[in-house]
């Protein structure tokens, strides 16, 4: 199958970046390391082209038809080992715990449907030491936000609470083929420990069920009110803040502080 045939899938959420100038800037972007590249949707191979140039690569493409496209493309790479072809779900194949079993970075342009699931899997995956990825610039401001933005929510806790993000470049709908209806942009996390805390993401969802709200009045619908204001005592956190106010290593503290009252009182009917 050519890739002069292929018709971008809306199914699969797909928009072939096409802009060689924004492709640069993500190869320029990239850590420099000795760590493994994986590439999530490779499309039709427009970024692969310069990421099998740099490094090996194993690439994940859940469309059989561009699987095949790429197989034709970069059978030179692909016979040197510098390129290998998985199709299939990615989400299937980190069933496993880690996508790959050597450290890795994520460098991706993900499509837009799929996009934050696959960046918060990458944060649990041990093996993953950076991601650098194009999503909608809506999401990318969300992983990137710094406290107080009006975006800043359980994604840029999460991120602050991995690594450190920085958007790398705006990109407009004419670097993509067919172009989307709105602006994506590149960012790049680096990892310096994994997610793995399940329930100070649940404390986190419930802080922001209605953003607009004070943090104690979402809090106080789970937790009891006087153990969240001996808390706020404690942090010096006003009865007015609003969830996205609240810093991240504020937000760390509070959840240790509801927690370790909790422990006490199950402790206590023990």
């Amino acid at each position: 199958m050519k890739k002069e045939s292929i018709v971008a899938k809306k199914k699969f959420g797909q928009n072939f970046l096409k802009d060689e100038t924004v492709l640069r800037k993500i190869i320029q972007a990239m850590p420099k390391n000795d760590n493994k590249i994986v590439e999530i949707g490779p499309g039709l191979g427009d970024l692969t082209k310069f990421l099998v140039d740099v490094k090996s690569v194993e690439a994940f493409e859940v469309d059989t038809d561009l699987c095949k496209v790429l197989q034709d493309r970069f059978k030179k790479e692909i016979d040197t080992k510098q390129l290998h072809i998985r199709c299939g779900d990615v989400l299937d194949a980190w069933q496993s715990g880690s996508l790959v079993d050597e450290s890795y970075d994520l460098v991706a342009n993900l499509p837009y449907y799929i996009a934050t699931n696959i960046i918060l899997k990458a944060l649990t995956d041990p093996m993953c030491k950076n991601i650098l990825a194009m999503v909608q610039l809506e999401v990318a401001e969300k992983f990137c936000a710094e406290v107080g933005d009006k975006n800043f929510g359980s994604l840029g806790i999460i991120t602050q609470s991995t690594g450190t993000s920085y958007i790398v470049v705006r990109v407009p709908p004419t670097a993509f083929e067919p172009q989307p209806k709105v602006d994506s942009a590149v960012f790049l996390i680096q990892k310096s420990k994994n997610r793995d805390d399940e329930e100070f993401e649940k404390m986190l969802r419930v802080a922001f069920t209605q953003p607009r709200k004070t943090l104690i009045k979402n809090l106080s619908k789970v937790y009891e009110k006087d153990m969240l204001l001996q808390a706020y005592g404690d942090l010096s956190l006003t009865h007015t803040i609003r969830p996205h106010q609240v810093c991240t290593q504020d937000y760390h503290q509070l959840y240790n502080i509801i927690q370790g009252s909790l422990d006490g009182r199950r402790e206590t009917r023990d």
